[in-house]
């Protein structure tokens, strides 16, 4: 019952509104979201709500801070870069993509949210880079015999926009994980490839 008087220590009684409200926000939007109704969600107040969050964009920052790190850290965990490329993408992306599905309001607040409102998207921005080098790191350390003068860098910044794409189907429901990695993993390969180590990087020109 909202406004209930079980005493829980503050740690757990702030996740359990920022789940409370990470399932109202991925739900409803961020703007057609209200206090009352996230109090009502997680089962106290609203004073208390406002106790420790004393605004809805505060409160909403603090659920991307969360969802972020998360996210980040979860996938970081699966990824060993000692691993044979082949074997690094795929666990990589399973993880990604596996995190998401079983994630959904996480991921419809961190991207379909977050991504529309013009003040949370410098959080927005850091977390995309901090994705990005991570995916940056992937593919220098899988690419075998890379060109001089590949931008890993750029590479990452198209494979994330890909990649968010994809993840936006698999938290709707539109298509599977395993599908969704395999597409994935067959468009990462090529770059991850790179060229067979007796091809040259540039062909010798003709006289």
């Amino acid at each position: 019952m909202a406004g209930g008087t079980k005493r829980l220590p503050r740690a757990v009684r702030e996740q359990q509104m920022l789940d409370a409200a990470v399932q109202m926000f991925s739900v409803n939007g961020y703007h057609e979201t209200s206090m009352d109704a996230i109090a009502a969600q997680a089962e106290i107040s609203k004073p208390m709500l406002y106790l420790y969050y004393g605004s809805k964009e505060e409160l909403f920052g603090a659920c991307l801070d969360r969802e972020l790190a998360r996210f980040v850290d979860t996938v970081r965990g699966e990824i060993d870069f000692s691993q044979p490329a082949r074997e690094l993408l795929r666990n990589a992306v399973v993880a990604f993509l596996s995190y998401i599905d079983t994630n959904r309001a996480s991921w419809m607040v961190l991207y379909t949210q977050a991504t529309s409102s013009q003040a949370f998207s410098h959080t927005v921005r850091e977390g995309r880079e901090r994705i990005v080098d991570l995916v940056g790191r992937l593919l220098q350390s899988g690419t075998r015999n890379p060109e001089p003068d590949t931008d890993f860098d750029m590479m990452a910044v198209a494979l994330v926009g890909a990649g968010e794409a994809v993840a936006t189907r698999v938290s709707t429901g539109d298509a599977g994980v395993h599908e969704a990695a395999e597409l994935m993993i067959n468009l990462f390969w090529r770059g991850l490839k790179g060229r067979p180590a007796d091809t040259p990087a540039v062909p010798a020109a003709s006289g």
